[in-house]
């Protein structure tokens, strides 16, 4: 495998405290890792380790082969990293800023020009270019922050919120620059939102207390929710919720306002066509029946809820 990340027993200790506690994962080229949890859970703070930007209390980090603590000219060489907030010098104009990042990366004349005309068009700063930065708005802000992590073509993205404070527009955008690069680089975004997750991610992974909670692809975290596979059903005839109980595949039958009907799966299989054969057997009128879509944002409330999270596992390695 063609790991391009390697993170093995990370911890974080401020005092007391322990920020990040004994996360190990590995990310291959051509993975787009969500990074979930909610605020205080630890994520940025590992985003920071993995950068080099702090020094972890225990663990290690490999970056395209590189010990970011050994090696950190040579690991940072590799990342292109967009920190929480975005900073640059508000003084600076985009194009200015940029070329100073371009500097600070030792690129060439050549090289220089392609890729400064490649963030600009896909990050989409034209308008802005001159204008300090300090007077543009926070989602301009956010664009320039990413187009200088991107900038050197590295690759190794570490992307901390990257469409935060963007319009629905600019997110598809930026979601689509991501999509386009992935294949060739380790990506891993730190978000709240979790139909990014779904846009864009091949592998999502939970953290909570500073630990790894879940580890899988979006459709396998799907599949931890109650609602997976489950049915609703409309119906004003009598006997419908005896009727659905006594399917073998039904673990349960919850019945909401206005004759509609709720069929819990057992183990999460399928039960869709086997109610769709009871409804023609028993002769029922329906205005609906449709399996429930996915739900990724319940799966992350039943995960972080603060009674689950002290028991959870820390699944490591690759999904």
């Amino acid at each position: 495998m063609d790991w391009m990340i390697e993170v093995e027993g990370l911890v974080k200790k401020f005092g007391h405290l322990s920020a990040v506690d004994g996360v190990s994962f590995n990310v291959p080229r051509g993975e787009v890792l969500g990074f979930l949890g909610p605020n205080g859970a630890g994520k940025s703070t590992t985003m920071k380790m993995i950068t080099g930007f702090m020094t972890p209390t225990a663990g290690s980090v490999r970056v395209v082969g590189y010990d970011v603590d050994e090696h950190p000219i040579a690991a940072k060489a590799q990342i292109g990293y967009l920190p929480e907030g975005a900073p640059a010098y508000p003084d600076m104009t985009p194009i200015s800023f940029l070329n100073f990042i371009a500097d600070i990366r030792g690129m060439d004349s050549t090289t220089r020009r392609r890729r400064l005309e490649y963030v600009i068009a896909n990050v989409h700063l034209e308008e802005v270019l001159e204008q300090p930065i300090d007077t543009l708005s926070k989602g301009f802000k956010r664009r320039v922050g990413l187009a200088q992590a991107i900038l050197h073509d590295p690759p190794v993205l570490i992307l901390d919120e990257p469409t935060d404070g963007l319009d629905p527009n600019q997110k598809h955008e930026v979601r689509g620059l991501i999509a386009d690069m992935a294949a060739e680089k380790a990506i891993v975004i730190s978000t709240h939102i979790l139909e990014e997750v779904e846009a864009v991610c091949s592998r999502a992974m939970i953290i909570a207390d500073g630990r790894i909670v879940a580890d899988g692809t979006p459709g396998e975290l799907e599949q931890q929710s109650p609602l997976y596979n489950a049915v609703l059903i409309d119906s004003q005839n009598d006997g419908v919720a005896e009727a659905l109980s006594s399917l073998a595949k039904v673990a349960r039958v919850e019945e909401l306002s206005g004759g509609r009907f709720r069929a819990y799966p057992a183990d999460g299989q399928s039960i869709v066509a086997e109610i769709a054969d009871l409804v023609r057997l028993q002769g029922w009128s329906t205005s609906r029946l449709s399996v429930e879509p996915p739900r990724l944002d319940e799966v992350f409330r039943n995960i972080t809820r603060p009674d689950t999270t002290t028991t959870g596992d820390n699944h490591g390695g690759a999904a």
